[in-house]
């Protein structure tokens, strides 16, 4: 099995690693490069509890000045992976591994009044404001890090997919599978995507895919266990 990985690194890499291990082949192409924001300003005031949306969020939050500050915060965070990121907070939560899961358990254990702290990228995948604003929980945004848009996809991607040398996509979010798709679009190549299998995250993560007209199988939990148990149906 050969499987295109297009996630960000340095986590693209990591995968591929696992892939290798598992016994297929990788190839590693990355549709986001991730950026921090270093002017990017703290909101003021008091906060109750602090979200963390993604892995990416946690690393850049962990460069920050104001990190240490936060510590004290009890941490939510969108899942396992992203709580392991987030090292030193001395109270952490985890959620079911996406936004709505995360809500939920803001909700569950925050009381009306409370005001949560979400760092997260310019782009996210859930309005955790919108989300509770029904329960009373006020949402600040601290805005640390961008994804940046790939130009193209890379030449070892083309010329894989012209010799059909990719047998299966692993895509972990829906801006890495939109870029994808636009730019296979733009070299020509939509339609040779459609010979992959395109294994996704959620339903979500593969809306753009199905639109493109390619093939789609959905991880059972929006885990790259999740994705790797594909690999084997």
């Amino acid at each position: 099995m050969r499987v295109l990985v297009t996630r960000p690194q340095p986590d693209a890499d990591a995968t591929a690693a696992r892939l290798v291990a598992a016994g297929c082949a990788a190839l590693v192409d990355p549709m986001l490069t991730i950026e921090p924001i270093p002017d990017a300003v703290l909101p003021p005031g008091r906060f109750d509890a602090l979200a963390l949306t993604s892995v990416n969020g946690a690393r850049a939050l962990a460069a920050r000045r104001e990190r240490a500050a936060l510590e004290g915060l009890p941490l939510h965070a969108v899942g396992r992976r992203t709580a392991a990121a987030a090292q030193g907070f001395a109270e952490v939560h985890v959620a079911g591994g996406d936004g709505v899961a995360l809500a939920g358990l803001l909700r569950a254990r925050l009381p009306r009044g409370a005001r949560v702290l979400h760092v997260a990228g310019e782009e996210r995948a859930v309005d955790l404001g919108a989300a509770l604003a029904g329960d009373g929980i006020e949402v600040e945004l601290f805005v640390i890090y961008r994804a940046v848009a790939a130009g193209g996809l890379a030449a070892h991607t083309r010329a894989a997919l012209a010799a059909g040398q990719i047998d299966a996509a692993f895509h972990f979010s829906l801006r890495t599978a939109t870029t994808l798709a636009a730019r296979a679009q733009q070299a020509g190549l939509a339609s040779a995507f459609a010979g992959v299998q395109h294994l996704c995250f959620s339903r979500n993560v593969a809306a753009p895919l199905q639109a493109a007209g390619w093939p789609t199988r959905i991880a059972d939990t929006p885990t790259e266990e999740g994705l790797f148990a594909l690999l084997d149906r």
